[in-house]
């Protein structure tokens, strides 16, 4: 499925559950926001967003725990997880999502491009994922868009189940 076709089913499964959805976007830089409002009805559905591209912001804008943060850095996926957790909390939505990685072209953390964490937090406990992406720094940065609205539809479909 294409981005706006995954978008598109976002916003669908959201509207028919009547849920909303927040995301925290780091290396997407507010692209996976864009793909979802790009949709008609997304205002419905769509909460808002926090692009925390600098570390500290994911601790005081999204609650993400300092210690977490000294100890594994900002391309983890229990921080990506924490990100979707604080996002849906701190903007009153159902669903939260979130983007944490490297887009390149240069390592960072110590990881090479390509690294991506996404993750969905939904009613139960964050569901997270870690990707190895190739490509270039927009390849990588769409490809992450493109994979965290498929868990985000994952996650509806499974709740819904």
């Amino acid at each position: 499925m294409a981005g706006h076709e995954l978008a598109a089913d976002v916003i669908g499964l959201l509207r028919a559950r009547g849920q909303t959805v927040a995301v925290a976007e780091s290396l997407t830089g507010g692209l996976v926001a864009a793909a979802l409002t790009g949709i008609p009805g997304a205002s419905e559905v769509f909460r808002g967003g926090v692009i925390a591209y600098a570390t500290e912001l994911k601790q005081t804008m999204l609650g993400v725990p300092g210690p977490l943060l000294a100890a594994r850095g900002a391309v983890d996926p229990q921080v990506a997880a924490a990100m979707a957790a604080g996002v849906r909390e701190r903007l009153g939505a159902d669903i939260g999502a979130a983007t944490t990685g490297v887009a390149g072209p240069d390592p960072a953390e110590g990881k090479p491009p390509g690294t991506v964490h996404i993750a969905v937090a939904a009613a139960g406990a964050p569901v997270a994922r870690t990707l190895a992406l190739a490509g270039n720094r927009a390849r990588i940065r769409r490809d992450t868009v493109g994979a965290a609205l498929r868990l985000l539809a994952d996650v509806l479909r499974e709740e819904n189940g």
